[in-house]
């Protein structure tokens, strides 16, 4: 539900660039509003967890997310679009923080690696709500988010019935930064998450502005990257099993680096699509290796440390969208993507932080 509702966002954000006129400038200031909403909302999603609980917080902000996202295109005008961006990025940010906690819980209970399938699930909904938007290219925004959004979010709500105990714990301020080694892991999970956040918000643009592209044939890019990252999340959970974490994340940033560098350098669709399937082959695991390494912190609840990743990992994903518009702004689009290789580098000389914390 939550990789969903985020893909019928990305595959609209040309229309919502049509229909108000946006520059580069002003939609990478205007995709910052979601960055501040979950940048906000992270801290205070992770403690809630610890309190309530993961399950019961992830069932209480399902319609919260999908609330504002049916409220985006009822704004008349940018000052109205940006409050409610922000509130987005919040519900969405809360929201994943919450089920990235319960998600962590199931793992621990099983004990062995599954929470790259959870993921698998959120980016093969990501792309599937991309992929909507060749249907209802050109076709009103609010018709598309409340066709494909609604059922999802009524069943990701009913779902939630699933019985289930989280962890609880009082312990740690309501605020709270990465620690120790989960700085340098926090580090890791925030150059993928640009990555993945200009991939999003911006592979369908750079299809039309850079490579000439329709809109019909813009979401394609963000569908392929997704669909990789289905791939590697479904393979991820026996991989990271028989190769360790560090391996696994050395050989993901390599791919990273050779699938942004074909992207910004493709002269057409014929290169750029095997760029956006190696570099979401690439960012694939990144997140649930953070994710199960912020869990097993020794110096954190386990809310507080999935927080505190995910405040400098998914902030990212929504940072990275406005930097990549100021610098397309300030030199070219090709440019902006270029920067994600050289990112992209940072995951494989920092691969050692995602080893498993040495036992007390």
């Amino acid at each position: 539900m939550n990789g969903l509702l985020f893909g019928l966002w990305a595959a609209r954000i040309p229309a919502f660039v049509e229909r108000f006129g946006l520059d580069h400038d002003a939609l990478g200031l205007l995709l910052l509003c979601i960055a501040g909403g979950a940048i906000v909302a992270f801290p205070l999603a992770g403690r809630a967890s610890d309190r309530m609980g993961a399950k019961r917080l992830t069932r209480l902000l399902i319609p919260v997310q999908i609330c504002t996202l049916l409220a985006l295109p009822l704004m008349p005008s940018l000052w109205l679009l940006a409050p409610a961006l922000f509130l987005f990025g919040a519900a969405y940010g809360a929201t994943d923080v919450a089920m990235n906690g319960w998600a962590t819980e199931i793992e621990r209970a099983g004990g062995r690696p599954i929470l790259s399938s959870f993921h698998a699930a959120w980016s093969l909904a990501s792309g599937a709500g991309a992929a909507s938007g060749l249907v209802f290219a050109g076709g009103p925004v609010m018709l598309h988010f409340a066709v494909i959004g609604l059922p999802a979010a009524a069943l990701g709500w009913w779902l939630t019935r699933v019985p289930w105990q989280s962890d609880l714990s009082d312990d740690g301020p309501a605020f709270a930064l990465p620690k120790g080694g989960l700085v340098t892991v926090g580090i890791v999970a925030l150059a993928a998450a640009l990555g993945e956040g200009a991939v999003a918000d911006w592979s369908a643009v750079y299809l039309i502005e850079a490579l000439s592209q329709t809109e019909r044939a813009a979401p394609l890019g963000y569908a392929c990257f997704a669909a990789a990252m289905v791939t590697v999340r479904l393979a991820g959970d026996g991989l990271v099993a028989r190769f360790g974490p560090t391996a696994m994340t050395r050989a993901s940033g390599a791919f990273a680096v050779t699938g942004a560098s074909l992207v910004a350098l493709a002269p057409g669709l014929g290169l750029a699509l095997p760029g956006f399937v190696l570099f979401g082959l690439g960012l694939g695991v990144i997140f649930p290796l953070a994710f199960s390494r912020a869990a097993a912190s020794r110096s954190m609840p386990a809310g507080q440390a999935i927080a505190a990743v995910a405040t400098l990992g998914y902030g990212g994903i929504l940072i990275g969208p406005p930097l990549i518009g100021l610098v397309a702004a300030a030199t070219s689009l090709r440019i902006g993507m270029a920067l994600l290789a050289v990112l992209a580098l940072l995951i494989v000389a920092l691969a050692r932080a995602m080893a498993p914390p040495p036992a007390p």
